[in-house]
């Protein structure tokens, strides 16, 4: 009889444990389930907003897409566009095309200037900044027609549209030219919209128009903005028949003049030049040394790299040590990265200066010494600076690793298993930036986390690595 009780116990507790295993495997489904759910449907709720969201809502989306970087719902946010007339979505939808540079809305813009009378004036600039966006050429003879109207309202986004849109094509940008030549000369389009002009004028790139804003950029008498967007506009046409024009601004009295003048000097050539822009260097007037840095970065000037160290260490104006550190980014020869990389270790400087300089070192050096990254982010999480951690966690996450990845491959699964959630999106990043597939396990375990936005990034990146989700 004892042994039969000692059997009917163990009996009895195995089924203890077994029922209690079946609870909790239970209770384990009712909280899985609805975060599955939740994160499975989140494409589809977003797909029932464009459908039927207010425009609130939709504009709302469309942020939230921005910040994601997702292009995923393009295709019905077009539709959208083609069928509403609703001025915060239509100016929402073109802004979020316009920025990625992304066709598609080019009839619908088009469209939205032609039958004017029926859209909200938000809507018809923002169509027409959308067109010269993605420089739409079949665009400028209906910009043409809504300029030659004289609507005061539609004018500044109307002559910067029409000089984007003929810049594709020569013998349309040499029309345009003389186009906005004729309106600036014979028309009244109000002082402000003359700079307007002068800048469009710029973005045709057409070399007809180098004779004109030569004589504006030496006209002592002229307004000093006119004779910026002069110079500047010169630059854009790199002619150099207006080299002359700009070298003869650079000795002027006025020191915005000059700086627009060394700023300028980007797409041209030759000792006159190389001797303005070391000249601007040692100009008092900090936008001046601004322009000489943003000069030797255009034109990749390896002789600018020690004057750009002595600004990058010493200069007392901070925005003239952030353009002599991306100057130095854009040369990127081996003496720049040195300075770049001293920059970034220098635990003395300021974190502005350390994250600028990490982002062009790591940005150019395909992810040698990954390892100094990796020490400096661990330093600054410790001591809890915060800003320096987040600054470089950016890093990081753009930071593309030529040959062994072992570190950046370590580092991404460190951040996705046990990181916060802007360190498991930077893993994410990490890993897809780099083609880090070997990390399938974290990325898989990511596309069901509670975090609806994380959850979704996870499944694109496995999508882009070809990494498949095993179903439920």
């Amino acid at each position: 009889m004892s042994r039969i009780k000692i059997k009917n116990k163990k009996v009895s507790k195995l089924i203890c444990r077994a029922s209690l295993c079946v609870t909790l495997l239970l209770i384990f489904l009712c909280i899985s389930l609805p975060i599955y759910a939740q994160t499975g449907t989140a494409e589809a709720s977003r797909r029932e907003i464009i459908q039927y969201g207010t425009d609130t809502e939709i504009t709302n989306l469309i942020q939230t897409l921005r910040t994601e970087r997702a292009d995923y719902l393009d295709d019905e946010l077009i539709a959208l566009a083609e069928t509403s007339r609703n001025m915060r979505i239509l100016t929402g939808v073109f802004g979020f095309f316009a920025e990625r540079e992304k066709n598609g809305l080019e009839d619908r813009a088009i469209r939205a200037i032609r039958e004017r009378e029926e859209e909200a004036n938000e809507t018809i600039q923002s169509a027409m900044e959308y067109l010269g966006k993605l420089k739409t050429t079949r665009a400028v003879n209906i910009i043409k027609d809504l300029l030659d109207t004289e609507e005061r309202r539609f004018l500044s986004t109307g002559f910067r549209a029409l000089g984007l849109t003929s810049s594709g094509d020569k013998a349309l940008a040499d029309e345009t030219a003389e186009f906005l030549i004729d309106y600036y000369d014979y028309r009244e389009p109000g002082n402000d919209n003359r700079s307007v002009i002068i800048n469009a004028i710029g973005a045709t790139g057409s070399s007809l128009a180098v004779n004109f804003l030569s004589n504006i950029a030496l006209n002592t008498d002229e307004r000093i903005p006119l004779r910026m967007a002069a110079l500047d506009a010169l630059s854009k046409i790199g002619d150099s028949e207006g080299l002359e024009a700009i070298l003869g601004s650079i000795n002027t009295n006025d020191p915005n003049v000059r700086s627009a003048a060394v700023a300028a000097l980007g797409p041209f050539s030759g000792p006159e030049v190389e001797k303005a822009i070391f000249d601007g260097f040692r100009d008092s007037y900090y936008r001046t040394r601004i322009a000489a840095a943003q000069a030797s970065r255009d034109r990749k000037l390896v002789s600018a790299v020690p004057y750009l160290r002595f600004r990058a260490e010493r200069d007392e104006v901070s925005n003239v040590k952030d353009e002599a550190i991306r100057a130095l980014g854009a040369i990127a020869n081996d003496e720049a990265l040195e300075v770049l990389n001293n920059l970034f270790l220098d635990r003395k400087n300021t974190d502005r200066i350390r994250m600028l300089s990490a982002e062009m070192l790591f940005k150019n050096n395909t992810g040698r010494n990954i390892s100094a990254l990796i020490i400096e982010l661990d330093e600054a999480k410790n001591k809890n600076q915060t800003t320096l951690y987040n600054g470089l966690l950016k890093v990081a996450g753009e930071t593309i690793v030529e040959g062994d990845k072992t570190e950046i491959e370590n580092l991404a699964r460190r951040f996705m298993q046990n990181g916060t959630v802007i360190e498991k999106s930077y893993g994410l990043d990490i890993a897809s930036n780099n083609r880090l597939s070997g990390l399938s396990e974290q990325i898989i375990s990511l596309t069901k986390d509670r975090n609806a936005t994380l959850a979704q990034k996870a499944r694109r990146i496995a999508d882009v690595l070809n990494i498949v989700i095993p179903s439920e």
